[in-house]
């Protein structure tokens, strides 16, 4: 079943702004909320397509994914809400307070689970690779969690106490006048608990550093600068919430025949005068082999044939681009003795029969110095 567009889910225009997209999902949430529809299955289902809309426009850089490619462009980095708990999880801190205020009790949890920090990696591939798609092996440095004291960053048969500055709550409250704020405790960092005796392996951070190896893959069409996301491959989080996630940028590499310009492939093809002149049937490279290509009687210097499919697939569509065939003449730097007698006697009738393009051009320039003198003539007298 293919997916709806995310702002008509939403109810707004492609060009609102980010405070706009939050009031449409407080509208939207408050309109399918399960406590305020019981025992509605489409209400649910609902409530989950707009907390998936909201997660990818609400985030500059998912939205402008999705505006160039739509859903193909996201690479499945937009998050899929199995439940409701993950809608909360996900957006506890809106859903409890934020755009809704305390409207629904019960569901907001104290202390929310932070995701993992995503990384980055780079690969490099040929245009041949891009235009395909291929699964690349790629390495980076990251996390995992520390063997010895199981992520907890405590020493084994010791344990995390309460954390003296909030007294567990995780949250501060700190008073200026009638203001009060409310924020993460800096010792605990919003856990509740600290560390008093920390492992000796990881020094208590609950990590260790190390290189793994994944396979990416990387779909048809991407271009130089394109990012693949590898769900789930970035660093583990450090209160057992989601892992993040890696984001492989990649490099393809010039081609010695093509350059691209968008979904399309450009192929600068020499021919020779009398290929211009007289018309030929002359082979021109693409990426899957050589094919024919007429050249008319008479093409002009310059001509570009346009040969469709033989571009570039469009990442969000599939749809192959066209290969602009961009012809000029080549000019031989030696030439034979039998050759050099053909073009003088070419050079020859082509001055003795001038052709009206070319005797157009030459009475203009007759005309040019004949002012030219006659101007001179006139400020002599």
């Amino acid at each position: 079943m293919a997916k709806r567009d995310y702002y008509e889910i939403l109810g707004i225009p492609q060009d609102a702004s980010q405070d706009n997209i939050a009031k449409a999902y407080r509208k939207k949430a408050l309109k399918f909320h399960p406590d305020s529809n019981p025992d509605d299955e489409n209400s649910i289902t609902r409530f989950k397509e707009a907390a998936e809309a909201y997660e990818v426009l609400g985030d500059a850089n998912k939205r402008a994914r999705y505006d160039q490619y739509g859903h193909a462009g996201l690479d499945g980095s937009g998050m899929q809400f199995g439940s409701v708990n993950d809608i909360f999880e996900a957006f506890g801190d809106i859903l409890g307070g934020g755009l809704f205020g305390n409207i629904f009790g019960g569901r907001r949890t104290s202390r929310r689970q932070r995701r993992g920090a995503d990384l980055m990696c780079e690969t490099s591939l040929t245009l041949e690779e891009a235009a395909r798609g291929i699964t690349k092996t790629v390495s980076f440095r990251r996390n995992s969690i520390c063997q010895t004291c199981e992520g907890s960053g405590s020493e084994p048969g010791s344990e995390r106490s309460e954390c003296r500055r909030c007294g567990g709550a995780g949250q501060v409250v700190q008073s200026a006048g009638i203001l009060r704020v409310q924020t993460t405790c800096p010792s605990c960092k919003g856990i509740g608990t600290v560390i008093t005796d920390p492992c000796s392996d990881c020094s208590g951070n609950g990590f260790m550093p190390g290189e793994v190896t994944v396979d990416v893959q990387i779909p048809p069409g991407v271009d130089d600068g394109n990012r693949v996301r590898i769900a789930q491959q970035g660093e583990p989080s450090l209160d057992g919430g989601r892992q993040g996630d890696c984001y492989c940028v990649l490099h393809v590499q010039q081609h010695e025949i093509f350059h691209r310009e968008g979904d399309h492939l450009v192929v600068e093809m020499p021919i020779i005068y009398s290929q211009a002149v007289l018309g030929a049937t002359v082979e021109v490279p693409t990426l899957e082999g050589l094919r024919p290509l007429e050249i008319p009687a008479g093409t002009p210097v310059g001509t570009v044939f346009r040969i469709a499919g033989f571009g570039m697939p469009n990442p969000r569509s599939g749809q192959k681009g066209e290969l602009l065939v961009q012809t000029y003449i080549e000019v031989p730097r030696r030439t034979g003795e039998r050759q050099e007698d053909l073009l003088r006697e070419l050079a020859d009738l082509e001055e003795a029969h001038v052709t009206p393009e070319r005797k157009g051009f030459l009475e203009k320039i007759k005309d040019y110095f004949s002012g030219q003198d006659s101007t001179d003539d006139e400020q002599e007298d």
